[in-house]
């Protein structure tokens, strides 16, 4: 009887191992795009969860079904990890001193307005959520992996994932309320500073800018 591939890469075979690579890649990049809202930093996410995964293949356990909830599990960790290093990173940076000012060239991506502004929106929303009821929640809403995955992505009881979740949606639905009503208030600023726009009172650039600075912060 063939081998298992749990078992297949719990002996090492690299072979077995790029398969599951090839088949569960785009799950773990996918959720990283969503939890960071960066789609190069989701990039770097997914070589270090396989690399991760590679190191520690000898923890897979021996029975189950997908090992996307291992490897979701793993990617959630190197998430964690690389957040903290970024705020370590920014905060060395803060004691640098100022640099020259570079250039805008924001109008050669206009093409990837509409991407960026979604990712930005759906980014908003869950940071405002507690980091466990924002993982919960993409693992079992985003991924749609049932309780039980879930709990073993994150190594906690079914009981404490279902109120997690519980949790994160009727926060969710609140926050959603608030960031589309903020989101409106921008686009309506944003229009009132375009030239000939009626909603721009002449002389009164301050208060047309006010509520878009307001809504960024």
């Amino acid at each position: 009887m063939e081998q298992s591939i749990r078992a297949r890469i719990r002996a090492g075979d690299a072979e077995a191992f790029g398969q599951v690579f090839e088949d569960h890649a785009r799950t773990v990049y996918r959720h990283a795009v969503r939890m960071t809202g960066d789609r190069t930093v989701a990039e770097d996410v997914v070589s270090l969860t396989f690399l991760e995964a590679w190191r520690v293949r000898a923890r897979i356990a021996p029975e189950g079904d997908s090992l996307a909830p291992w490897l979701l599990g793993i990617a959630g960790n190197v998430i964690r990890n690389t957040r903290r290093a970024a705020r370590r990173h920014q905060k060395a940076l803060a004691k640098l001193p100022p640099r020259e000012v570079v250039p805008d060239f924001s109008g050669e991506l206009a093409g990837r307005i509409a991407d960026a502004e979604e990712l930005a929106a759906a980014k908003a929303a869950l940071e405002q959520l507690r980091p466990a009821e924002r993982e919960v929640f993409a693992l079992c809403v985003w991924e749609g992996l049932d309780h039980s995955a879930v709990a073993e992505a994150l190594g906690r009881p079914v009981g404490t994932i279902r109120s997690r979740l519980s949790r994160a949606r009727t926060r969710l639905r609140e926050l959603t309320a608030r960031e589309v009503a903020s989101a409106a208030a921008a686009r309506s600023a944003r229009a009132a500073q375009r030239p000939g726009s009626t909603g721009q009172v002449p002389g009164d650039r301050t208060s047309a800018v006010r509520p878009t600075k307001e809504t960024i912060r």
